[in-house]
């Protein structure tokens, strides 16, 4: 008997860099199951909606935020450690510009009813992060996703789309009401909640317990058997 799919939701930012590492923690984990299938879906989180959509200078934007340049420096090598040992090479000085994710979030949206959301995640989080691609900027979108495959005037459809833009902002204040305030954040099966880049171990043992939990249980009872003597 196969047991049920898993249902993991991401509430993520494209622009934070734990919710990379936090999805690399969790293909570790998931790669290390075997015989259950499990369903991924990314849903969208601000951590700065004040920022223009023309973006912000990346060492003005940091240095406002967090103070001096020792401290930053601090908190990018530890992000660069942790990435590093998760197969990513954080490239901080490559980016030109800290963003406005709306854009970015309203493309992944489309990306999940078209079932290739979980693939596009990592191509952005790769561009932005390690590739410096500065999003900030439309062109290099419709660009970004032309090698993605999509037509320039899908890109330019879905970015110009104010509903998408409503069901985007709707979806991040239903996570916010739920009391989602940091990410990443993983719900696991709409039942258990891990908050933040989670090492791969944390992962799997919420996984192996949660399908324990969901393994069907037998229970004896009359029925017909093949060659029985009641049927």
């Amino acid at each position: 008997m196969t047991n049920k799919p898993i249902q993991i939701d991401i509430v993520s930012d494209v622009a934070c860099p734990w919710c990379y590492i936090g999805k690399k923690h969790l293909e570790k984990a998931l790669a290390g199951i075997e015989g259950q299938n499990f369903q991924v879906t990314w849903h969208p989180f601000q951590l700065d909606p004040t920022i223009p959509q023309e973006g912000l200078p990346r060492e003005e934007y940091f240095a406002n935020k967090f103070g001096s340049p020792e401290r930053i420096q601090q908190m990018h090598q530890r992000v660069e450690g942790v990435g590093e040992k998760a197969g990513i090479q954080f490239e901080f000085e490559k980016m030109p510009k800290v963003i406005n994710t709306i854009p970015l979030h309203k493309i992944l949206h489309v990306a999940r009813e078209e079932g290739t959301q979980n693939d596009l995640e990592e191509k952005i989080f790769k561009a932005y992060f390690t590739d410096g691609v500065d999003f900030s900027d439309k062109e290099n979108i419709i660009a970004f996703m032309e090698d993605f495959g999509w037509a320039r005037e899908k890109t330019e459809d879905i970015l110009a789309d104010d509903q998408i833009s409503y069901w985007v902002t709707q979806e991040i204040k239903h996570f916010q009401n739920l009391g989602v305030s940091g990410v990443p954040f993983f719900i696991l099966n709409n039942k258990y909640g891990l908050s933040g880049a989670q090492p791969t171990e944390v992962f799997q043992d919420a996984l192996q317990k949660l399908i324990e939990e969901t393994k069907p249980v037998a229970v004896s009872g009359d029925a017909c058997e093949i060659g029985g003597e009641n049927c």
